[in-house]
């Protein structure tokens, strides 16, 4: 059975597939330089003729850094592929039916907002990690309303795995954050529309060791 890759703590990095294919591949190829906590693909996939064959190039790139890779919400990419994972927007009614059509191992998460019964149905069924959204105002995040973060702080007492913050999160606001208890950073834009996303990434790395 094949062993799951684990998620780390650092830089949960989301690119978007509507990225010219050589960009977006140029791109990752220097995101690559840095150490991941993981990597998501978006589920943006309009006028894509061949989502899988995509998605497995992604995987190619980033298994030859033992970084995991999860699908936004496609669960149905992970059968008969090498994608790592899923990461669900909202939770699925069928959890157990999903699990047993991947039939292997795979890497769960779910975006939560203030409702921390999400966080609790994440728990009871075993995900790897909780992302909260949108911890500030964000063009990529623009359907997720603002966490407060006394949720964030009371997630820790609920979720037992990893917890992300995603959503207008930037190097320089990173301040901010000190305080509560987390594992990461979910980042769109703040690294992929960067000429060199390696020195975001490592940005982002260096100033959240500096808020430890």
């Amino acid at each position: 059975m094949k062993v799951k890759r684990n998620i780390n703590w650092g830089v949960y990095l989301v690119i978007d597939p509507q990225m010219e294919r050589e960009a977006l591949m140029n791109k990752l190829t220097l995101c690559l330089q840095e150490p991941l906590a993981a990597i998501q693909v978006w589920d943006n996939f309009e006028n894509i003729l061949d989502v899988k064959a995509l998605v497995v190039d992604i995987c190619s790139l980033a298994h030859s850094k033992n970084i995991p890779v999860l699908i936004n919400n496609r669960w149905d990419l992970l059968i008969d592929s090498s994608i790592d994972g899923v990461h669900f927007d909202t939770a699925p009614s069928e959890i157990d039916f999903i699990e047993k059509a991947v039939n292997r191992p795979f890497l769960k998460g779910i975006t939560c907002n203030n409702d921390l019964s999400v966080a609790e149905w994440a728990e009871k069924q075993e995900f790897d990690y909780v992302s909260f959204c949108s911890i500030f105002n964000s063009v990529t995040s623009n359907s997720c309303e603002l966490v407060s973060f006394e949720n964030i702080k009371a997630a820790k007492s609920i979720f037992s795995k990893l917890i992300f913050l995603a959503g207008g999160i930037r190097p320089e606001n990173l301040v901010e954050l000190k305080g509560l208890s987390f594992d990461g950073v979910a980042v769109v834009s703040g690294i992929m529309s960067s000429e060199m996303p390696n020195l975001a990434i490592n940005r982002y790395k260096e100033n959240l060791k500096n808020i430890e």
